[in-house]
């Protein structure tokens, strides 16, 4: 007997689920290499122009200061002045290469502006808070698996490093190919900190979204307003908010219905069929409100835990 694939399934083999410490199954789909090579490529361009701006700035200070020595002036203060406009320039040129992906990534969104773009973002891969280790770790292993590599093919490129131009060769399709022998489509830095890269479909969220909106909203399949009381609220945090925002993002009926479950049991609320959505949208909304408050209030709670 023949059985017919799941729905699921059908878009190859980038589907997976990823097991929330909740004990939800929100199903997902990797980024495709073409798309990481994408955004990575984005972001190289990016950086490219940063660099580029900030050193035509700096000539354009090192030139005044210049023309002040040419005028005669104090040489001693000029020195110094170049030489600061210099330390300034070496310590733009280290954070667009390092803190540019650090600062994004550790951003909400886990996204930098490539990955935006073309709408992808990096997830831990046991379903937890994507971490600040996490996130620099990855981004360590960039210098080893594409600076330094592109630094030792440059510089072998006077013709002098023959044996040493081809080791680098080697050594940068090493790591550029990784992501082709893993069927989870991981380069070594997300092996090392535990995360991979998955879809993130620039979705707009309903009006419900909003804060103070989906409060008192009636739900169009029972005709329900669901309000909930400080304990049901209290249960989460910043980091269950974060989750549930994905879910009714990508508004996947699988994950709608396991969180909705998951949350009214949680509540001690009877779960019920047919209304998950409406439930998640009026819990969402109020959970925000109460967090938000919070927060202007002086409190703050990172997830159940804190």
């Amino acid at each position: 007997m023949s059985a017919r694939t799941p729905k699921r399934l059908r878009r190859g083999d980038r589907e997976r689920v990823m097991v929330t410490p909740e004990g939800i199954a929100l199903p997902f789909t990797l980024a495709s290499r073409g798309t990481r090579a994408g955004a990575l490529l984005l972001d190289l361009i990016f950086i490219m122009l940063l660099i580029v701006g900030t050193t035509v700035a700096l000539i354009f200070l090192a030139g005044g200061t210049i023309g002040a020595l040419a005028r005669g002036d104090d040489p001693s203060p000029v020195g110094h002045a170049l030489q600061f406009l210099f330390i300034l320039w070496v310590a733009a040129m280290f954070l667009f290469r390092n803190a540019y992906f650090l600062f994004f990534e550790l951003g909400p969104r886990g996204a930098t502006p490539g990955k935006r773009l073309t709408g992808i973002r990096i997830a831990a891969r046991d379903g937890g808070r994507l971490t600040a280790e996490m996130v620099i770790a990855r981004n360590l292993l960039r210098d080893i698996e594409l600076f330094m590599p592109l630094v030792f093919l440059a510089s072998a490129g006077d013709g002098e490093g023959g044996p040493a131009g081809l080791a680098a060769t080697a050594w940068f399709l090493i790591f550029a190919l990784f992501p082709f022998f893993n069927r989870d489509r991981l380069r070594a830095g997300d092996v090392i900190a535990g995360s991979w890269v998955v879809e993130a479909p620039r979705r707009k969220l309903e009006a419900v979204m909003s804060v103070g909106k989906g409060a008192g909203k009636v739900s169009p399949e029972t005709g329900a307003a669901y309000r909930f009381g400080e304990a049901e609220l209290s249960i989460y945090g910043e980091y269950e908010l974060q989750t549930l925002e994905r879910v009714l993002r990508e508004n996947r009926p699988e994950a709608i219905a396991a969180v909705h479950e998951a949350i009214c049991r949680k509540i001690g609320w009877d779960p019920g069929e047919g209304d998950e959505r409406a439930f998640l949208d009026a819990y969402y909304a109020q959970l925000r409100a109460r967090l938000e408050a919070g927060m202007r209030m002086g409190q703050r709670k990172a997830d159940k835990f804190g």
